[in-house]
């Protein structure tokens, strides 16, 4: 969350997220709290739509509204992709122009073991995102160029709770070879080679505690 604070005023513009579903939680109150602090542009996306009756949502916007001067709101289902691409078209036409920061052909500045991971976390999410906690991570321990050109990558999955654990497997490991299969298709697209993907989950508490995992993470440590 630091990095992410301490990035914003960096930003060509803050959009803040909102989860309709959940509305303004104490978390979200802190947000709106410290946004105030911002002199860039805000921009306010409502997430869930088609999971809030449209009386409901709209009240909603006009609360936080009125809360912070939002220089535009968008209603978006991410899941189903409603909305999605009038916000994409606004940010691409708000984003002043500029030289590119890297080259053409450069698809990411993150090292080949984090692009994986974030693949991973992807799917992981859009595959489970209302049974386990944002703080779920995922860490790629080994990435083996192998000597046909195939990647191996062995990746590990750490939950919290045991419970969650459970649920990342799910019934007879169903839910984690479906994640595994998504994220393998993606990476061997994104890579452009064969890529054997093994994935583990373990229990971790309290990682947000150690540095050593925001550093493995490419984030910046702050307490």
């Amino acid at each position: 969350v630091e990095a992410a604070w301490s990035g914003a005023g960096d930003a060509d513009f803050v959009a803040l997220i909102i989860d309709v579903e959940r509305g303004i939680t104490a978390e979200v109150d802190a947000l709106l709290e410290g946004l105030k602090q911002v002199r860039n542009p805000l921009v306010l996306v409502l997430n869930k739509i088609d999971l809030l009756k449209r009386e409901k949502l709209l009240a909603l916007s006009e609360a936080l509204n009125a809360r912070l001067k939002f220089e535009e709101t968008f209603m978006i289902s991410a899941m189903k992709g409603d909305g999605v691409r009038d916000l994409l078209a606004w940010a691409e036409k708000a984003a002043p122009l500029g030289p590119w920061h890297f080259p053409e052909d450069h698809l990411t500045d993150l090292t080949l073991a984090l692009t994986a991971a974030e693949v991973t976390r992807e799917k992981l999410f859009l595959r489970i995102h209302d049974e386990i906690p944002y703080n779920t991570t995922v860490e790629t321990e080994k990435f083996t160029v192998q000597k046909d050109g195939s990647y191996r990558i062995d990746q590990v999955i750490y939950v919290t709770r045991d419970t969650h654990k459970k649920i990342v497997l799910g019934a007879g490991g169903a839910t984690i070879k479906s994640i595994g299969a998504d994220s393998r298709a993606e990476l061997m697209d994104i890579f452009e080679t064969k890529v054997h993907l093994f994935l583990f989950v373990k229990v971790r508490e309290k990682w947000g505690d150690d540095p050593e995992r925001y550093r493995e993470m490419g984030l910046d440590w702050t307490k």
